[in-house]
């Protein structure tokens, strides 16, 4: 039994017709294909979804603006390109027009060109733009500044409390030997201890006596300084 025959009509179902275009679609490209091997022809395809999706089929070793190079040619009087180019002539003169423009405003901008027909009114114009240009910069400048300043200002507290704590490392190492507590069981290691903390102690002492007779006619000097020395 054959197949009926299909009404040509528009699908009303989306799903249905989108299924259609696609199946249709592969069939004219195949049959496309056939055609351009089988009779050495050149067929060029250009198909368009309700979506504007494009699909394109071309013959091998041929190009679309070949395809329509031939059929300008083919038909002569029609230029299919002479639209595009006088709109290309078109966008380059707005082009051109907008950069004389800017090169002009530039050159007015660093005082070039003040002998050109500029009247009063375009002159006040001007110079209220510099002022405005002008205290944008300072403002950027200051910005920079202000963030540089408070960098410097973190980096000398963290530095201040880095040597805050090894004063106070320092403070808990220099200890008179008197103090040290020795191991009854290790006699030989008690004295080590004994003579290792009284070399550090004689050398600090030692550092402290040199840095008293240095500073010591600076009226501006403490005793505190010499932690840092």
């Amino acid at each position: 039994m054959g197949r009926g025959k299909i009404e040509i009509k528009l699908i009303e179902n989306p799903t249905n017709r989108q299924v259609t275009y696609s199946k249709r679609r592969n069939g004219i490209f195949k049959k496309a294909h056939e055609l351009s091997v089988l009779c050495d022809s050149k067929v060029s395809l250009i198909m368009f979804s309700k979506n504007n999706k494009m699909h394109e089929y071309i013959s091998p070793g041929f190009t679309t603006k070949k395809v329509l190079d031939q059929y300008q040619k083919t038909l002569g009087d029609i230029d299919l390109w002479h639209s595009h180019y006088e709109k290309m002539l078109e966008n380059l003169k707005k082009l051109k027009d907008i950069n004389h423009k800017l090169r002009r405003q530039i050159r007015h901008r660093i005082g070039e060109g003040m002998d050109d027909d500029l009247n009063f009114q375009q002159l006040r114009s001007l110079e209220e733009d510099m002022v405005s240009s002008i205290g944008k910069i300072r403002e950027r400048k200051f910005h920079v500044i202000k963030t540089r300043t408070d960098t410097c200002r973190k980096k000398v507290r963290s530095l201040e409390q880095m040597n805050g704590n090894l004063l106070l490392e320092l403070e808990k190492c220099v200890i008179h030997p008197q103090f040290l507590l020795h191991d009854e069981g290790d006699p030989e290691s008690a004295v080590a201890q004994a003579n290792g903390a009284s070399n550090l102690y004689a050398f600090c002492q030692h550092h402290t006596h040199l840095n008293l007779q240095h500073h010591g006619d600076d009226p501006g000097f403490k005793i505190d300084d010499l932690r840092l020395a």
